[in-house]
């Protein structure tokens, strides 16, 4: 597979507005780890291999366990995650299969339980933000298995 489309030469102002996006979002204060859950998850959802591969490559260098990331796919019937993490899950697949509905009233207040008003709005921007990633990604054909995740300090999930 030959890539198509380098963003960084053609739309570069683009590009940099996502980064934007990227760093207010580092800044927010959700742990990186669950940002990065919600980050695979969606993109397992997508299939967006370079996004998948470059999530899970930031979730190991966190410290995430093999087992949890393994279970991603299966985070309902697994009991690797605590209760804000099934309810980031939630929203993410919500969210991300936008075309089965809009996101029931029910799915909103059991994420609610979990997240502050704030919070919630962050993550909304970050499913946001990894699903609009994803379809460059997936249209660039960008291929994966090249990334390399930078060193964070910070090493909890949720």
């Amino acid at each position: 597979m030959e890539p198509r489309i380098d963003y960084v030469r053609s739309a570069r102002g683009v590009y940099e507005a996502m980064l934007g996006l990227e760093k207010y979002l580092d800044q927010c204060g959700l742990a990186p780890g669950l940002l990065d859950l919600v980050k695979l998850r969606a993109s397992q959802i997508n299939g967006c291999a370079y996004c998948i591969d470059m999530h899970w490559k930031d979730l190991r260098a966190l410290g995430e366990t093999e087992q949890r990331l393994y279970g991603l796919d299966a985070w309902e019937e697994s009991p690797y995650y605590n209760e804000r993490e099934r309810a980031a899950m939630l929203w993410t697949e919500a969210l991300t299969n936008i075309q089965e509905g809009h996101v029931p009233d029910e799915v909103y207040e059991k994420v609610r339980k979990q997240f502050s008003e704030k919070e919630l709005a962050d993550l909304s921007l970050a499913v946001a933000a990894i699903n609009a990633w994803n379809r460059l990604a997936i249209a660039a054909r960008a291929v994966p298995g090249r990334y390399q995740p930078a060193r964070r300090e910070e090493t909890k999930t949720a």
